[in-house]
């Protein structure tokens, strides 16, 4: 029967080590630009506001102040909506970005359970095909639901961002 060596077990984990710090980099690279758009985002309704509280305390008389007011909401309105477009695409592309290597690390698994079912297949002993046409069969039933939860996943993001 075919065992791991220690050599195979150790890139096993480092592979794993490193799927799981690409996906942690992945999303601290997205935290990054969501604090750097707040960041601008709060700078910018900074000097906005120094202006328009200027602009208030100069304006002689109630009609003025109305009209500033009145000219106020439409640009905020429009910020507001590009602020959320800006949010969505970031964590779209963080989202695409974990989920690409999800799957690939995915695959891999996949594979990697391949080769070893057909590593013990070649080095089973006689008279254990049973044990091994189960095992094939559990993995192929693995797979077909992970495909399965895969597409559907899939097609959930694919009508969220379409409603977006």
């Amino acid at each position: 029967m075919s065992t791991l060596t220690p050599q195979q077990l150790v890139a096993a984990q480092q592979a794993n080590l490193d799927a799981f710090f690409g996906v942690t980099n992945k999303a601290f690279a997205g935290f990054e630009k969501l604090v750097a758009l707040n960041l601008q985002v709060s700078k910018a309704a900074l000097a906005e506001t120094q202006e328009i509280v200027t602009k208030a305390i100069s304006a002689g008389n109630p009609g003025a102040l109305l009209a500033l007011q009145a000219s106020l909401s439409q640009p905020a309105a429009e910020k507001a909506v590009a602020y959320g477009r800006s949010v969505y695409e970031i964590v779209s592309e963080v989202q695409s970005e974990i989920s690409a290597a999800a799957t690939a690390q995915g695959e891999k698994l996949q594979q990697d359970t391949q080769e070893f079912v057909e590593s013990l297949k070649k080095n089973a002993p006689a008279g254990s095909e049973s044990a091994i046409a189960a095992w094939k069969s559990v993995f192929s039933a693995a797979n077909a639901t992970y495909e399965s939860a895969n597409k559907a996943a899939k097609q959930f993001v694919a009508t969220v961002s379409t409603v977006q």
